[in-house]
């Protein structure tokens, strides 16, 4: 068996145009032109007798064939490069595009106020953090790395757990005063309180209120008037005395001791929710991708 060296080349273009997304953007990270990548994934389409990409003028798109080629090979060129990495002794392994789709509570609470010391200790890594509610396509989309809050559906993804955090029931100080203060869950659900629902992004319904003490689980369905998708909202809507929400533990610890918002069951606050790393290498993941996984891992810690 002889060693290929133009078919590796044209998986590594593959693997290019997948992370930048356009022909274009793989020309400059290869240093090569655009009609020299597009010659590249035409003479790989023809060794392997299938069409990669379904191309129109605005957009570049992996067909079936070629995302399931790109899953298989994506660890393979990981390996690759940490390999090449590690014989050079490069000291400087994190570099490159990193694009990290992250949930937007996430990024706004905990990851932006101390993302100053990643970038700092990374000099040679761009950083594409978008926030989104929808997961999508990780390897269509060229995504490295995805954080999000929930259990992660069945994939082929890597799902490392970060961190749980509780769910709390809270109110505005006001809203009590209007209304009175709930003494069991099961009074929420008897039409004389208002409550804010928040929009599952995945199965685009509101999510049911749950209650958990040790064993014990009470689910209320959704009944709310008002149905919101963003954490943001749903927190200052809930502030200002509007109705009674559901939100995380984590991020309200201060709001709670300056009475801002107060939570109303505290006998019943053992529902915990997760909060995952998902990405598509299980093996050798890229240096980029170990960097940022663990500075978000010791955040999380923190």
């Amino acid at each position: 068996m002889s060693f290929d060296g133009r078919l590796v080349g044209g998986m590594a273009v593959l693997s290019a145009v997948v992370d930048g997304g356009s022909f274009v953007q793989a020309a400059e990270s290869l240093d090569m032109t655009p009609s020299g990548v597009s010659r590249a994934i035409a003479r790989l389409e023809k060794r392997l007798g299938i069409r990669l990409f379904d191309r129109t003028t605005r957009s570049v798109t992996l067909t079936d064939e070629g995302r399931r080629l790109y899953q298989e090979i994506a660890p393979l060129l990981a390996s690759l490069e940490q390999a090449a990495d590690g014989a050079a002794g490069s000291a400087r392994a994190v570099r490159g595009r990193l694009r990290v789709n992250i949930d937007p509570y996430f990024s706004r609470l905990i990851l932006g106020p101390a993302l100053d010391q990643f970038m700092s200790s990374y000099p040679e890594l761009q950083l594409d953090l978008f926030t989104s509610n929808q997961l999508g396509d990780l390897v269509a989309d060229g995504v490295d790395l995805a954080l999000r809050f929930g259990h992660p559906a069945s994939s082929s993804l890597v799902a490392r757990k970060l961190l749980e955090t509780r769910v709390v029931t809270v109110a505005a100080p006001a809203y009590l005063q209007r209304h009175g203060r709930p003494q069991t869950p099961a009074e929420l659900d008897s039409g004389q309180h208002a409550r804010i629902e928040f929009r599952d992004p995945e199965t685009g319904r509101p999510f049911a209120w749950e209650f958990h003490r040790g064993a014990e689980r009470i689910t209320l369905a959704s009944k709310g008037r008002l149905t919101v998708n963003d954490a943001g909202t749903l927190y200052s809507v809930c502030e200002a005395g509007h109705a009674i929400a559901q939100v995380f533990e984590l991020g309200v610890e201060r709001v709670l001791q300056e009475g801002r918002l107060v939570e109303l069951f505290p006998d019943w606050r053992d529902e915990l929710f997760p909060l995952y790393a998902l990405y598509p290498s299980r093996h050798l993941p890229p240096a980029k991708v170990s960097a940022f996984l663990e500075f978000v891992s010791a955040l999380c810690r923190s």
